[in-house]
């Protein structure tokens, strides 16, 4: 706690003052354009991979940026989604996957989650995305934890789109879009996933 103590005061000595005028204009105004669902991992920071200032982003982060498919049982991804896309009509929806994730490595490995039962529970929403990338040349060997990363990004974009508010907008044309990401955390490289894959 110490840490973030001293990170609490260099705020309100250095920072705070400096975006002061950003911070009065917030206090009354929420209009963040994209809804971006990322990973809970420490080292994938929204704001600071997309250099956004605050305000600019609606984050959900989830372990493996997963995204359950639309069910009538109410969940807080689902409300955070529902309330960004019908509430604050955000125009822009990102999923982002990344190098290294933990979760997508334990599945691709076949990890003992025994200990974990809750995390192996979530994880059944990659279920999609390993099966997608069985089907892929590179999921054996080295490569299988980036193909598995890969295919669980177009997974969740398309269980995003069983979201009746996400279904809505895609419908209603030019108001909403879907973009899926892969970061690269020793390189900084964002790699798109390509739209094909997301319909695949």
């Amino acid at each position: 706690m110490h840490d973030l103590s001293d990170g609490l005061a260099r705020f309100r000595r250095d920072v705070f003052p400096a975006k002061a005028g950003l911070f009065a204009h917030l206090a009354t105004t929420h209009r963040p354009r994209t809804l971006f669902i990322g990973c809970s991992d420490a080292r994938v920071v929204p704001e600071l991979i997309t250099q956004s200032e605050p305000g600019e982003l609606f984050v959900v982060r989830t372990a493996g940026n997963l995204v359950p498919a639309y069910s009538s049982d109410p969940d807080g991804v689902a409300a955070s989604i529902e309330y960004a896309v019908a509430v604050l009509h955000v125009n822009d929806i990102v999923v982002c996957g990344h190098s290294a994730c933990g979760a997508m490595t334990a599945l691709a490995e076949g990890h003992d989650l025994s200990a974990a039962p809750v995390v192996s529970g979530w994880l059944r929403h990659a279920d999609a995305a390993r099966a997608r990338a069985a089907a892929v040349p590179e999921a054996s060997g080295p490569g299988r934890v980036a193909a598995l990363v890969r295919a669980n990004v177009s997974a969740q974009l398309q269980n995003l789109a069983t979201h009746p508010c996400v279904a809505r907008a895609l419908a209603a044309e030019g108001t909403l879009t879907l973009h899926g990401w892969v970061f690269d955390i020793a390189t900084g490289a964002v790699n798109p996933v390509d739209a094909a894959a997301i319909a695949a």
